[in-house]
């Protein structure tokens, strides 16, 4: 199925997409009662700032994943620099709604809470504040400025000058190689996940008994290509293409060459877009087949700063 463009909308309008859906009909929890305001002519008007949140609905949105919303800006680009998401974390979860980067760093996401979303979106539009500011004040659970921690390893809130081809639809998680200037080192992390066989994919061949899902490698397709040389968490969900269940991408950085435990730097693809966690190579199994049952949430593995690593324990 083919998602359909977003709607062109007012100057100084921002969508509010609806990505969360029952029998067709558009689940909204208490989204929009919660961020506030009047409605006007079917826009809800936001706080002392008057930002216009335009809802938008259409059932072939679905699980539109918010690093596929830059795709879908009609010709001319975005009248805004930035999409609110209710999906079903915000809708389910009390999450907050999803913002979604369409200007610098497209497809980024961070969340707010709901009741601060007016004045955040008013800044954003004024200029007062940029995307940036929301990714490096965000908690380890992808809030901006929520009280769940500070993440060890912040994202990197700088763009990149690069821009980067569409990675290969994989069904399952990817493996990236970003850094390129220690080979032995590649080779022996791909060692360490089990060696690539003839189809380029690491941990294909794992014993399903073994050790267990905490420690088996999990079977990811390796992408060595340097089109994608310092690549960063940010940019990977717009890569992502729409429609693929790709389960995880998980970045061998410079930190992956450099530190003890070749770290992978594993970015999230659904609640928060390009958020990132870091953690040991000998992890991403756990991490790759606890998002794939839904038994853990991408957040509980991003490391709080100053916190012991609960897989050290």
């Amino acid at each position: 199925m083919s998602l359909p463009r977003l709607p062109q909308t007012a100057p100084g309008e921002v969508l509010f997409l609806a990505t969360c859906y029952e029998d067709g009909a558009a689940l909204w929890g208490g989204l929009p009662e919660a961020v506030g305001g009047r409605t006007e002519g079917g826009v809800l008007v936001l706080g002392e700032g008057g930002v216009r949140l335009r809802p938008a609905e259409d059932g072939r949105w679905e699980h539109l994943l918010g690093g596929n919303v830059p795709a879908l800006v009609p010709a001319g680009g975005p009248g805004v620099p930035v999409a609110v998401l209710a999906d079903i974390p915000a809708v389910y979860g009390g999450d907050g709604p999803l913002l979604v980067d369409l200007a610098v760093t497209p497809g980024r996401g961070v969340r707010v809470a709901a009741a601060r979303l007016g004045g955040i979106l008013a800044a954003l539009l004024d200029g007062t504040l940029a995307f940036g500011d929301l990714v490096g004040g965000m908690d380890v659970c992808g809030m901006y400025q929520g009280d769940a921690g500070r993440p060890a390893f912040p994202a990197p809130t700088v763009p990149s000058p690069r821009s980067f081809p569409a990675l290969p639809a994989a069904g399952g998680p990817l493996l990236v190689r970003t850094s390129f200037d220690d080979e032995e080192g590649w080779r022996a992390l791909l060692d360490e996940l089990g060696g690539a066989d003839a189809d380029g994919r690491v941990g294909a061949d794992r014993d399903p008994v073994g050790t267990g899902p905490d420690h088996d490698p999990p079977a990811a397709l390796v992408v060595d290509d340097r089109a994608f040389e310092g690549l960063t968490p940010g940019h990977v969900p717009a890569l992502v293409p729409p429609g693929d269940h790709t389960e995880l991408v998980a970045l061998a950085d410079a930190r992956t060459f450099a530190d003890p435990g070749r770290p992978l730097t594993a970015v999230d693809l659904y609640d928060t877009p390009g958020h990132a966690a870091v953690l040991p190579c000998g992890m991403l199994g756990s991490l790759a087949c606890n998002l794939a049952i839904a038994n853990m949430d991408f957040h509980e593995f991003v490391l709080a700063e100053g916190a012991q690593p609960w897989w050290d324990e």
